[in-house]
């Protein structure tokens, strides 16, 4: 089991050091876990590169095994956990990034004062790598916007979250613009790869492939920065508002109706035997979520 973990790390990142770190190991120990997988199996799994390694035609083979296997064993240790009643071990929890700053927090702290035997390992990606990883194994559960449409996770909606307009200060006391008026501003979003930015298009009945006076940034911090400094407007969701515009000379409004939401929820393989433990995890989460998504503090 040893040697499949250490192959199925190099086989996700295709690079000896990066694989090694993700192991905990240094590199010549996965090197040498390697070369003993490869003696025992009689044939080369990798082609060794200066720069990067690429699987031959039996280590790609080797590589989809591999996962269906190692998550067949994740998913007996999870019956295992199952049985003995609370929720304890390793959780593997993965949250989108304009969820992760303003609800991670309070979420684990109320995980481990409920669960103190949890050992929680958040982290923090776009939607698509987080179900990439769900359906691989390599999560247990995640924190996403819905729905992501993929048969083999089940999802549980939350709360619903509007989301509110950011413009400087000066224009506070103008007439809230609608999507159509949105389309003739300077629209400032999240690059490509975060849900938020599609979502934010499709209120403003626009498409990502279309050429606009588009600006991006990689986080909410970002864009709420640039509207304050004149560069143009944007939208960033609810639980956002208290603290991402508390150092920033912003203006915050709500839009009018048909107002743009999103609905967060978590997801997880249906086959997972915690499935059960997760709705314990969700109604916490819901709790939080809830609240946050609730509050009008900022917004006007």
């Amino acid at each position: 089991m040893k040697h499949l973990r250490y192959f199925e790390a190099l086989a996700q990142h295709g690079h000896f050091g990066r694989a090694a770190e993700a192991c905990a190991i240094s590199q010549p120990a996965l090197s040498l876990q390697i070369k003993e997988l490869e003696e025992i199996l009689g044939a080369p799994l990798v082609e060794r590169g200066s720069r990067q390694i690429r699987l031959t035609s039996l280590g790609e083979a080797f590589a989809l095994r591999v996962r269906d296997i190692l998550r067949a064993v994740d998913e007996l240790e999870d019956l295992a956990r199952a049985s003995h009643g609370p929720l304890a071990g390793r959780l593997r929890i993965g949250v989108i990034p304009t969820v992760a700053p303003y609800l991670l927090p309070t979420v684990l702290k109320r995980l481990s004062e409920r669960f103190p035997g949890l050992d929680l390992r958040p982290r923090e990606a776009v939607t698509q790598k987080l179900v990439e990883d769900l359906v691989e194994g390599r999560l247990d559960t995640a924190i996403v916007a819905l729905p992501v449409s993929e048969p083999s996770l089940a999802e549980v909606a939350l709360f619903e979250e509007e989301f509110v307009l950011v413009r400087p200060r000066e224009d506070a006391e103008k007439p809230v613009p609608n999507s159509e008026m949105l389309r003739e501003m300077r629209l400032l979003l999240l690059e490509e790869g975060h849900c938020f930015r599609e979502q934010a298009l499709s209120f403003c009945n626009l498409s990502s492939s279309l050429p606009r006076d588009l600006m991006e940034g990689s986080s909410l911090t970002t864009l709420v920065q640039m509207v304050s400094a004149g560069i143009g407007v944007t939208l960033i969701p609810q639980m956002a508002v208290g603290i991402e515009t508390r150092s920033a000379q912003v203006s915050v409004a709500r839009l009018g109706p048909p107002r743009p939401a999103r609905t967060i929820g978590m997801v997880w393989r249906r086959s997972n035997p915690l499935s059960e433990q997760f709705g314990l995890i969700a109604e916490i989460v819901r709790e939080v979520g809830g609240a946050s998504a609730g509050s009008r503090e900022g917004a006007r």
